[in-house]
């Protein structure tokens, strides 16, 4: 169910993150626009780059790691599209198990 954007949070996007991912198999990445499109209806884009922002809130604390090309990306180093796969915290997979990403 959407909401008008101004009316979804960083903490709303964070948990929109971590939903989606609980539904996932284990392992798998989800795509930031996901959240977008879950949370943000008509005007998904919008939200595109607060998604990022919140991945990388998550990613600081451990709860995911940020991917490019299937590899832990640094913050800085990020350009284009990434992914979002689970942390150490969710069941320490293989992504999070090469390392943070922050």
């Amino acid at each position: 169910m959407s909401r008008p954007n101004s009316a979804v949070s960083l903490e709303d996007l964070e948990r929109g993150i971590i939903h989606l991912l609980a539904r996932r198999a284990h392992g798998t990445t989800i795509c930031p626009s996901e959240v977008a499109r879950a949370l943000g209806g008509a005007d998904w884009r919008d939200l595109m780059d607060p998604v990022r922002q919140a991945a990388w809130r998550l990613a600081a604390s451990g709860h995911v790691v940020v991917l490019k090309g299937g590899e832990p990306i640094a913050r800085d180093a990020a350009r284009g599209p990434i992914r979002i796969g689970p942390g150490r915290d969710n069941q320490g997979d293989r992504f999070a198990s090469q390392g943070p990403s922050p």
